[in-house]
């Protein structure tokens, strides 16, 4: 039970953050006690009302706090000791535990067999408070024996990396230096736009995932599974009716639950590096993969060969069938999930793909596969309460076959989504946007084909008449075939082609192009580099839009294609403002002297290897977020903040208020 509420404590955690946080921080220092003895001193300076356990906690309650020392020319004397804490009956844990509140110092006695300049160690621990917990999470110590302090007069000497010489190299700039409105904490209402914003997007999500699990349902791994299993629950003779209605529904919840724990491992990576699902969404070689991949799911799905899980993997779930109970509903429903994977498994994937690329992260990917569980245990729970209802359901035959084969079309089409993130990212300049719509528009035409009955695949059904559903199927699909062709127009206002609303996020962006390339959005004056856009900003007394933008990122090509072309916005970013646009997933390597070890705002430290991990530790550090897309208005000297930074904002009177508020923060000056 302890571990259960552990696990959700640690869950809903991960589920909250929206912003980067760590309610510990750690500082060393170092005291000689003689020529060859030194005291190693952590400090741990906690936030009020959260708790940093102590190393000694019994089995079965909190991560202990817990410390290492890299091996070298000295010895550990003792263990590492720590202060009296505060000991109390916790009633969650159900034991007595020793936590620490506002601060705690360790100290470990070493002996030292040579002459070092710094020791190197690790602190791994968690934290809490009265509703949540951190994740384990592990920082790097360094103590530096050169920078020596004595009982009588401690001194810090933490940080070997110096923030305001790194930041003034990297940016021109320090977080100092930026001044807040005086109106910061008053303005809510674009704060509470951008949660409404989320919460539209997170239900957004829902809503595919949910439309996903339907899909599911009609594929030919599930859909026969639906009589099977509620006549297994409802005609059992040792039972009455009752109970099997509510063993179906139990495991209809089941379902939904097997589909929302695949999501936890990815808010736990969330919170301890908040950066590393961009990484992971725009990383060249995993963009490659998720296309192979999708490319091999499609084929599964056009029936040249079938998907199947290890055999090993479901006796071992059926074999939990037999424990009978609660836990054997559990494994009814985790058998369920493993054998029909061969269907689901090409959705699931498109649903991990596509949230790790969206800017909601982890929270997108509970939502979307929240809304697939969903989709797939509704029915097994509402056939079981109303039976008769089965007898509505259309008997398995060719039509099962149809919709997945119509699903490899689509898996196909994304497919090349993610080669596009690869393409874009990598600076590769092959799969731009005439080459990206010419291979959508050929992948729509062959579905239109398909179902019209012009192209067979291997398990098709002959078919001696077109449904009406066909015929209707088959002109949507062909007008949508249309519409990407309609891409191809040229807008002589931006002189680039036309954006594809539907395609917003899919394809890549309309300055993208062989024929009418634009290095900005729009044709829009630009800058990529923010000590070039402040330099210009000074000489022509304008302010400044920082865009934190993404190449990989969805929202951001929403914005870019939809909203700012609306003549009032366009107006202000074109002869307004200053705009500086930096890509946080942005692959090209800095110059040497920009390569260098940064602190990272949630503790311990981080290599800067390319542009996007530049720009990403610049809106950390500077803004505390890391989200895309990400507007803050500047100063002309990029000094002062000028109204309340926001996010996505799609309602372009809104955003136009904001871009106002901030031209008439400076008039007023």
């Amino acid at each position: 039970m302890r571990k259960i509420i552990l696990f959700l404590a640690l869950i809903s955690f991960g589920a909250s953050q929206a912003q980067i946080f760590n309610p510990v921080k750690w500082e060393t220092s170092v005291e000689k006690i003689s020529d060859k003895e030194y005291k190693l001193i952590s400090k741990a300076t906690i936030e009020k009302g959260w708790h940093l356990y102590s190393q000694n906690v019994p089995e079965g309650g909190p991560i202990p706090t817990t410390f290492s020392y890299k091996e070298g020319n000295y010895k550990t004397i003792g263990n590492t000791k720590e202060e009296d804490g505060h000991t109390v009956d916790d009633p969650v844990f159900e034991m007595q535990i020793t936590y620490f509140e506002d601060s705690a110092i360790f100290e470990q006695k070493i002996e030292v067999e040579t002459e070092l300049e710094t020791i190197t160690g690790a602190v791994e621990f968690m934290a809490c408070d009265d509703v949540r917990c951190t994740p384990p999470n592990e920082i790097e110590l360094i103590f530096n024996l050169n920078n020596l302090t004595t009982s009588s007069n401690k001194k810090k000497s933490i940080i070997p990396e110096d923030n305001a010489k790194v930041n003034e190299l990297l940016y021109g700039l320090s977080p100092t230096d930026l001044e807040n409105p005086s109106n910061l904490q008053e303005n809510t209402s674009n704060s509470t736009s951008e949660t409404n914003t989320k919460n539209s997007s997170l239900w957004s999500i829902f809503g595919l995932g949910f439309l996903g699990g339907l899909l599911a349902l009609l594929t030919p791994c599930v859909f026969p599974m639906i009589p099977l299993t509620v006549s297994f629950f409802t005609k059992k003779s040792d039972q009455n009716k009752g109970s099997g209605i509510s063993k179906a529904l139990l495991y209809g919840f089941f379902i939904f639950a097997v589909y929302i724990i695949l999501s936890v491992p990815f808010h736990l990576l969330d919170s301890v590096n908040p950066d590393i699902l961009n990484e992971i969404s725009t990383n060249v070689w995993l963009n490659i993969i998720f296309f192979i991949v999708f490319v091999f799911f499609a084929f599964s799905f056009f029936g040249y060969y079938e998907l199947t899980l290890p055999a090993s993997w479901t006796n071992k779930t059926t074999q939990g069938e037999n424990v009978g109970g609660i836990v054997g509903i559990f494994f009814m429903a985790l058998t369920l999930a493993l054998v029909s994977f061969s269907c689901t498994g090409p959705i699931l994937g498109s649903l991990l793909a596509g949230s790790l690329t969206a800017d909601g992260g982890a929270m997108q990917l509970t939502a979307g596969m929240g809304g697939f569980g969903v989709a797939l245990g509704l029915p097994f729970a509402l056939f079981a309460m109303f039976p008769n209802m089965m007898n509505a359901l259309p008997k398995s035959g060719g039509w099962l076959n149809t919709t997945k084969v119509i699903l490899g079309f689509l898996e196909l089409a994304l497919a090349f989504k993610f080669l596009s993130n690869a393409d874009l990212v990598a600076h590769w300049d092959i799969l731009k946007i005439e080459p990206f719509l010419i291979i959508w528009i050929v992948i729509f035409a062959g579905l239109a084909l398909y179902i019209f009955g012009k192209i067979k695949f291997p398990h098709d059904s002959p078919i001696k008449k077109l449904s009406f559903s066909r015929i209707a199927g088959g002109i949507l699909v062909a007008a949508f075939t249309i519409y990407l062709i309609s891409g191809f127009r040229v807008n002589k206002d931006t002189n680039t082609f036309t954006s594809l609303t539907l395609l917003s996020g899919l394809a890549p962006p309309v300055g993208y192009s062989f024929l009418y390339p634009n290095d900005c959005p729009n044709n829009l004056n630009c800058f990529k580099d923010l000590k070039e856009g402040l330099a210009y900003a000074k000489k022509a007394n304008k302010p400044i839009m920082i865009d934190f933008t993404g190449l990989a990122c969805v929202n951001c090509r929403k914005m870019e294609e939809h909203v700012w072309p609306i003549k009032k916005i366009d107006d202000y970013l074109r002869n307004e403002f200053v705009l500086v646009s930096l890509y946080v997933d942005d692959k090209k390597e800095l110059p040497e002297e920009e390569k260098v070890e940064v602190n990272r705002i949630n503790g311990g430290t981080r290599q800067l290897e390319n542009y996007g991990h530049k720009w990403a530790h610049f809106q950390t550090e500077f803004f505390q977020t890391n989200s895309q897309p990400y507007y803050v208005l500047l100063s002309p000297d990029g000094k002062q903040i000028l109204n309340t930074p926001v996010g996505y904002t799609p309602n372009a009177d809104e955003y136009h208020t904001w871009l106002k508020e901030g031209l008439q923060t400076i008039n007023e000056e």
